[in-house]
């Protein structure tokens, strides 16, 4: 019996600051995608002006490396946290914060 409490206190802190940090990551995933969206309406718009020549071959290449490599992250991050009861929990309470930010 000495064991359940530690596993409950580390079940409800892991569940906890996972839905903390999951509502978090996705508030600041939609300010940056805006942030985003405004940087590349920008370069469309000089690119439209004259003003720079874009070459957009490059530019959807090298979007699509970085979202590949964070693909690759989060697997990784997800694998790794799935271990111990904290950081199964941390991800049940990430899952459902991302779900409610």
């Amino acid at each position: 019996m000495s064991v359940l409490p530690p596993v409950i206190y580390q079940l409800g802190i892991g569940g906890i600051s996972g839905f903390i940090i999951g509502y978090a990551a996705k508030k600041l995933s939609k300010l940056i995608l805006i942030l985003f969206g405004i940087f590349v309406a920008f370069l469309l718009y000089l690119s439209s002006k004259g003003i720079i020549s874009v070459n957009y071959e490059e530019l959807w290449k090298t979007i699509y490396n970085m979202l590949s490599y964070l693909g690759q992250t989060a697997q990784w991050f997800i694998s790794f946290l799935s271990f111990l009861p904290f950081m199964g929990s941390f991800v049940v309470g990430l899952t459902l914060g991302f779900k409610a930010g």
